[in-house]
């Protein structure tokens, strides 16, 4: 089990290396399922079901997030500039996108519900947070470094 989680930090660390070259998103994105594939232990049957429903989820909460970004983040370096009125839509829009989040992610654990565990589902969860931590641990360090 050590050297399955050794291994696993060795990729993504790898991957890490990598950052600043090439596809740096699809490179992450393979460290990524590595990482979770490791996390969880999933078999072949479960993988089959599992990462369709997973890819689905992320694309889904790429379009969320690329939403955010120009809906939202854009406009908040301009909040000192905004009438009340502005401020209440985008304060508004804020709040639409994250109950958009959050039914995104219901629906996701309960799509997976019946095809992992309970439990390899609260793997998942925090195997994603994990890798996260990671990936910022590996930027703060390289821009740290150089």
């Amino acid at each position: 089990m050590n050297k399955k989680i050794l291994l696993a930090t060795l990729i993504v660390f790898q991957a890490l290396g990598l950052y600043a070259q090439g596809p740096v998103r699809d490179r992450i994105k393979t460290l990524k399922v590595a990482f979770i594939t490791e996390r969880l232990s999933l078999s072949q049957k479960e993988a089959q079901s599992f990462w369709p429903i997973y890819n689905k989820h992320e694309g889904k909460m790429e379009a969320i997030r690329r939403k955010e970004r120009l809906e939202l983040k854009s406009k908040i370096p301009l909040v000192q500039d905004l009438t009340n009125q502005e401020s209440s839509s985008l304060l508004t829009q804020y709040l639409s996108i994250q109950n958009e989040k959050n039914k995104a992610e219901q629906a996701f654990i309960n799509n997976l519900e019946g095809v992992i565990s309970p439990k390899k589902i609260l793997l998942l969860l925090k195997a994603e947070e994990d890798f996260k931590k990671r990936l910022l641990q590996q930027y703060r360090k390289r821009q740290g470094g150089g």
